[in-house]
């Protein structure tokens, strides 16, 4: 291995594309700690202030997607897109990277453009199993891809694409053995059932007002609720707070809420479905249809079709969703079949894997 390794990280938009940027620089970071590493994000998204938070340096692209609807703003993205190419060539000038890996998201297409153009090694990273229009883009110029699901190779090059699994928290590989802990965390009685509900990491306004259609329920029941609002509505839903209902704005130790839980309700974005399939507990899906191709839907499904989950749309929450719900609440022998379904999908060594594959491309 190259003894000046310098890595450049470009991916964001989402915490779905941030987190396992971190994940990748965290692993190179312990095989070689001499590394020298730069993410580049679009200026003005959460990246700019989560990859600092993760110890990392970062540039910023005057750069955003394409709305997919009649917008004046996408007069803009031509200018944004040559600014960005431009100072992609300035960043890999001045940093020279070794190598340069993708993990979606808007920032990562002009950095990745460029510096296959200029034959530096390059990597992209899909997390979805519909791959998302900038990955795709980028597919036929990149050395190496590195995926989560089968089915993307209907869209990638299959000669140069991998399939690894998502990177994922480490801290989430031994939940089961942290039972005790989190239910003297979140002040639980072992003796009645816990549900966790996930939003993703801004929240879901149906799934809270879901929640809090039923939030009675649960308190009759006695069913204990780990309800995750997002920032955007935890002041609107706090006042739910009671003896079996809890909410928080934002789950610092998602490791113990998942050792917590009983079955989950949870969004299904690409990184989220990859850490519940470790988790392994049962859960339903509530994928979100707000994002580009549907991309959610598709990940719940290829879970589902498996009978390793439930899945419901947001169409069919109002008829489905308490008799789907609380049937696998009740249903012991359910819980215990998708439990162990949807551990078989897990590929928890993903990030060994993809950096295993980064460390290939620059002996190459």
């Amino acid at each position: 291995m190259k003894k000046d390794l310098r890595v450049i990280l470009s991916g964001g938009g989402t915490g779905g594309h941030i987190y396992p940027a971190i994940a990748i620089a965290h692993e190179i970071k312990m095989r070689h700690p001499e590394a020298k590493f730069l993410f580049v994000g679009a200026k003005d998204r959460m990246e700019m202030e989560k990859v600092p938070q993760a110890g990392y340096e970062i540039e910023g692209l005057w750069i955003s997607g394409i709305q997919r609807k009649l917008s004046l703003k996408n007069l803009a993205f031509p200018f944004k897109l040559l600014s960005s190419l431009k100072r992609s060539r300035k960043i890999i000038k001045a940093f020279n990277p070794v190598v340069v890996i993708g993990t979606g998201g808007f920032a990562s297409g002009p950095l990745l453009k460029v510096a296959s153009s200029q034959n530096i090694p390059t990597l992209i990273q899909e997390q979805n199993s519909y791959p998302g229009i900038t990955n795709r883009l980028l597919s036929k110029a990149v050395n190496r891809i590195c995926a989560a699901y089968e089915e993307v190779k209907r869209f990638f090059p299959v000669d140069k694409t991998v399939i690894t699994g998502n990177p994922v928290r480490q801290d989430l590989l031994e939940v089961s053995s942290k039972r005790a802990e989190a239910l003297e965390f979140f002040k639980l009685d072992a003796a009645k059932k816990t549900v966790l509900v996930l939003g993703g990491s801004l929240g879901a306004r149906r799934i809270n007002q879901l929640i809090e259609k039923f939030a009675e329920e649960f308190e009759k029941k006695e069913i204990q609720l780990i309800w995750q609002t997002g920032k955007l509505y935890f002041s609107e839903y706090k006042k739910y707070n009671g003896k079996f209902v809890q909410t928080h704005e934002f789950l610092n130790r998602m490791d113990l809420a998942y050792a917590a839980a009983d079955v989950i309700i949870s969004r299904a974005g690409a990184i989220s479905v990859s850490e519940l399939c470790i988790v392994g507990k049962p859960v339903l899906f509530i994928p979100s249809p707000n994002v580009a191709e549907d991309h959610q839907a598709k990940n719940a499904r290829s879970v589902a079709e498996k009978n390793a989950a439930l899945m419901l749309t947001e169409n069919e929450l109002e008829d489905k969703f308490e008799t789907e719900f609380f049937g696998l609440l009740n249903s012991e022998e359910k819980q215990k079949e998708l439990s162990r379904n949807i551990k078989e999908l897990a590929l928890p060594n993903a990030t060994s894997a993809i950096v295993d594959e980064v460390e290939k491309l620059i002996r190459e």
